[in-house]
């Protein structure tokens, strides 16, 4: 016989207060008994825990209901708890499994972790062992979303989530952030192309308190098709290279905070399906027929003038005004071009401890002609511009047009030598030096060859 989902499973699905994550757990077994245990041992972790007697009364509770986690014995009547996991793992079904097995060998734990198990435990077993399998499986499952994200963000890592900058602008925008960041209403930031609207962004996600990740995504870089399925994931089989079923963004940021930069280029189709995400706060993968609930705080980026967007027909106005509920513009630097002292200075400390050279100075001369240049690819373009210098050992205006280039970032007097060569010599005796003429090492620092480096310096006539 079916399970009925109870009035509890009810009030949980629809009535759970926003920015609190109540946990569930689903058993299936046919053994009374074994359910009244784990009914009632369970309740310690769980705040909800539901019950089904085979597959199909388990269909029936996670099609009206999403649990945390599922717990069930390999034999059922009908089904096999193993077939019907590997049929809900085909689909759309992500949740984390624990097996229970009264008849266990070898081939048994193979085909369990094959259907995507997290873990199986044997009967009899005493409560204990039960908890501390739940606290494996479910503490496995956060750490591997967390080592998703760490991949994506890697690139990130250095940057931090900190603002650069004294101006009224900048101390403005840092007092909006700070204000707005405790709310779960969505965020619009805008601003021209390299001014720090993940930044931004970064601090609102750092200052909410929210417990889940921040997951940015350039809704610019891909097709629509694809990035229908990096939001929303995808069942098995619901196109073609969809070999398996996977998570979206969307379960990643879950508890947290989804940043989706370049919002202006997202074709139309697609934020339709945003939109209603948004609203239903539900999430369903491409080809799924599941939907799960999300707690998901959207911040959205964009250097386009949405207003207009909506106007050309380009951008839905009923999605403009769903993300506009609280709007940051981020200055362009050369409205704040009071903090390029600031900024230079942040940038030459870091990227030179990045590429293992010396931190040189910044000249009065030098500050003044880069104040007046108009730093179209503003604070990004300035972060590159540093990079390249202290890569050739040259100052900033000699690289940016219409600058007349200043007193060097070092009293070299060989910095007029800009020939390839010259600038390879320096950098790599600049390495030895820091090594204290260390080859092995300095070959490590630069990435190259032991016997590259020996036969470079003797080119050179460097001998120690």
């Amino acid at each position: 016989m079916k399970a009925e989902l109870s009035k509890e499973a009810t009030q949980h699905d629809s009535t759970e207060a926003p920015g609190k994550k109540l946990s569930s757990v689903l058993v299936v077994d046919d053994e009374p008994g074994i359910l009244s245990f784990l009914q009632k041992g369970l309740n310690a972790q769980f705040s909800l825990v539901e019950v089904a007697t085979d597959a199909d009364a388990a269909d029936a509770l996670l099609n009206r209901c999403h649990f945390d986690l599922i717990i069930s014995d390999i034999r059922l009547p009908g089904r096999s708890g193993v077939d019907w996991i590997s049929q809900m793992r085909e689909q759309d079904l992500m949740t984390p499994v624990i097996f229970m097995t009264a008849h266990a060998d070898l081939s048994t734990a193979i085909t369990a972790l094959r259907a995507g198990a997290s873990d199986f435990i044997l009967k009899p077993f005493r409560m204990e062992q039960m908890q501390a399998a739940v606290s494996r499986c479910m503490e496995r499952h956060r750490l591997q979303k967390e080592n998703f994200l760490l991949r994506r963000q890697v690139a990130h890592m250095h940057e931090g989530s900190g603002i650069i900058g004294s101006c009224d602008l900048i101390l403005g925008v840092c007092d909006v952030i700070k204000r707005v960041a405790p709310m779960p209403s969505t965020v619009l930031i805008q601003g021209e192309s390299g001014t720090g609207k993940e930044l931004a962004a970064r601090a609102i996600h750092k200052f909410s308190g929210r417990s889940g990740s921040f997951v940015p995504i350039n809704c610019g870089a891909m097709q629509a098709e694809l990035l229908e399925s990096e939001l929303f994931g995808h069942a098995k089989g619901a196109f073609t290279g969809a070999v398996k079923a996977r998570e979206g963004l969307f379960s990643y940021a879950d508890g947290g905070t989804l940043f989706l930069d370049e919002i202006g280029e997202m074709p139309l189709a697609m934020q339709t399906r945003l939109l209603r995400v948004m609203e239903d706060k539900t999430v369903r993968p491409v080809g799924g027929n599941r939907e799960t609930p999300v707690d998901v705080r959207i911040v959205a980026a964009t250097n386009r003038d949405l207003k207009a967007e909506v106007e050309k027909g380009n951008f839905r106005e009923d999605l403009f005004y769903r993300l506009n509920v609280l709007s940051i513009r981020m200055p362009s630097l050369r409205e704040r071009i009071q903090d390029l002292p600031q900024l230079i200075n942040h940038f030459v400390q870091s990227i030179s401890a990045d590429l293992g050279v010396s931190a040189p100075a910044v000249s009065e001369a030098e500050l003044k002609r880069l104040s007046e240049y108009a730093w179209p690819g503003n604070v990004r373009e300035l972060k590159n511009v540093i990079e390249r210098c202290l890569l050739l050992n040259h100052q900033p205006s000699q690289s940016i047009p219409g600058c007349t280039p200043s007193a060097a970032l070092s009293n070299n007097a060989e910095d007029d030598d800009l020939t390839l060569e010259s600038v390879e010599r320096r950098h790599i005796l600049r390495v030895l030096d820091m090594e204290n003429g260390n080859k092995s090492a300095a070959a490590r620092r630069l990435g190259v060859s032991r016997k590259t480096l020996e036969r470079k310096c003797q080119s050179w006539g460097v001998t120690n």
